[in-house]
């Protein structure tokens, strides 16, 4: 039985999110893990995500929660996905 992949997303075009993802410099996520710290483990962790995301059973994390201020007065929710999440979505 031949068996493929649920999803074609090449290896290349994830590395290639990762990236622009380290060249936005992002601060960490719910998880608090930095863009160095994934890139630590970069071949594991892109290799992980790519698997996950062409099989179909990716499915994002929780996002950050930080207030920021408005110009107006008040705050505003701003969400800081994960390092990996921001890979997957420019994926």
């Amino acid at each position: 039985m031949n068996r493929t992949k649920s999803y074609e997303i090449s290896k290349k075009v994830v590395y290639e999110a990762f990236l622009r993802v380290k060249a936005n410099k992002g601060s960490a996520g719910i998880d608090k893990e930095s863009i160095e710290e994934f890139e630590a483990n970069l071949k594991d962790n892109l290799y992980k995500l790519w698997n996950r995301m062409s099989s179909g059973s990716y499915f994002p994390p929780a996002v950050k929660a930080v207030e920021i201020p408005k110009k107006g007065g008040g705050t505003r929710t701003l969400g800081i996905p994960t390092v990996e999440d921001r890979i997957a979505q420019r994926s």
